[in-house]
């Protein structure tokens, strides 16, 4: 099908994100939500949930980049890790490029989102059904609070938080993260644009400290797709604290990896970096 189509994505009251389309590939309903894949001539292929962009082809290796190495390399060694969220498979298939992980848990709420993805975004669900990966269509928030599984590094790789996915953002939510971690454990979570959601980052930093994390620290970044294009992630440690890394370690372990955006500068850049009013 070829047309002269766009794609708006309304992201404020004041402001949109448009892109040309190529091709419709994929419009359905599961049980919780609208879901879309579009073809784009400047993103490449597009998810849409409920008509909010999710991950395009062409931008996406900076979101699951960050959402996984920091904390993953902070750790050092970690085995053992829990992804809430992510059913496109991105932060799955960098999380598997760790070669010391010898587990993965996936929780996606939407089963029908990792289906899809499988069919139309290969590049990024080429890893789901990895023999180290047990994928679980579960509640993640159900599922922190009644599992007495242990993890090393807990990546919460949400949506926005409205509908079923509001909980991702409340205190009860981190306060099982907290208990769900080993005493060297270590999660992070994306956590809106610093430009329009400066409250609830705060708000989720207070919930972290409060759950008894002691190296809390936001990351940052441009991802165009997403609104205003300025993007943040948190990470919350128990122990060991990013800028503290041993950048050398990193480099030598990056040499058996693939990234485009994450290296051993950009490790701890992105935490010092951190514009000066979210440090404050």
């Amino acid at each position: 099908m070829k047309f002269d189509a766009w794609y708006t994505e309304p992201q404020t009251e004041n402001l949109s994100l448009s892109t040309k389309l190529k091709d419709i590939l994929y419009v359905g309903h599961s049980e919780y939500q609208e879901i879309q894949v579009l073809d784009t001539y400047e993103f490449g292929r597009v998810l849409i949930l409920e008509n909010t962009y999710q991950t395009t082809e062409r931008d996406e290796f900076i979101y699951h980049e960050l959402i996984s190495h920091p904390a993953l390399f902070t750790h050092g060694n970690p085995k053992k890790v829990l992804v809430i969220g992510g059913g496109d498979g991105g932060s799955v298939r960098e999380v598997l490029k760790h070669k010391s992980v010898e587990k993965i848990d996936f929780v996606e709420l939407d089963g029908q989102v990792v289906e899809v993805a499988k069919k139309f975004l290969p590049t990024l669900s080429c890893e789901i059904d990895n023999e180290k990966v047990n994928t679980m269509i579960t509640d993640g928030i159900k599922y922190v609070a009644e599992t007495s599984e242990k993890y090393d590094v807990i990546l919460v790789d949400c949506p926005d938080p409205v509908g079923p996915a509001a909980g991702l953002f409340e205190k009860e939510f981190y306060n099982n993260l907290y208990k769900c971690l080993n005493d060297d454990g270590i999660m992070v979570q994306q956590t809106e644009s610093p430009l329009l959601h400066e409250k609830l980052i705060n708000k989720i930093k207070g919930h972290l400290k409060d759950a008894g994390f002691s190296v809390i620290r936001p990351l940052v970044c441009s991802i165009p797709t997403y609104p205003s294009g300025f993007w943040s992630f948190t990470l919350a440690s128990k122990k060991n604290d990013p800028l503290n890394s041993d950048v050398s370690e990193i480099e030598t372990k990056l040499k058996d990896m693939t990234t485009k955006y994450y290296d051993q500068d950009v490790h701890k850049g992105v935490f010092l970096a951190t514009p000066r009013y979210l440090k404050e």
